[in-house]
């Protein structure tokens, strides 16, 4: 069964930095195109990074220039690099598999997600 377990959200204020971290186990990651999702209050669930096993990126332009996605293939771990993060970032974050061209295909079942909270 795959398990993703998503961690290092937190308070920060404008103009900060995160990174966020997914450990994926029961699946082969190493050839899983994975990115990362965030839902805001109030809205539908969005895929804003990717990256494929060929580590091809790939970024909504929300967050092109400013979050970095990245993995460790031993450690079976995806991360996500957030830099200059604005309070339109407040939003629980999930990785999951994902598609080069941002469009959601079928996915596992979603990890608790992590909360990043963007605020003065």
């Amino acid at each position: 069964q795959v398990q993703l377990v998503e961690s290092g959200g937190g308070l920060v204020q404008p103009g900060g930095s995160l990174r966020l971290s997914c450990e994926v186990s029961g699946t082969n990651f190493r050839v899983n195109t994975m990115g990362w999702y965030r839902q805001a209050p109030g809205k539908e669930r969005e895929l804003i990074a990717s990256r494929t096993g060929a580590d091809t990126r790939n970024y909504t332009k929300s967050v092109q220039g400013r979050f970095t996605i990245s993995a460790d293939v031993a450690k079976d771990t995806l991360y996500l690099q957030m830099n200059n993060l604005q309070p339109d970032d407040t939003a629980i974050y999930y990785c999951n598999l994902a598609t080069l061209r941002l469009v959601t295909p079928t996915i596992y079942s979603w990890g608790q997600g992590t909360q990043v909270t963007v605020s003065s």
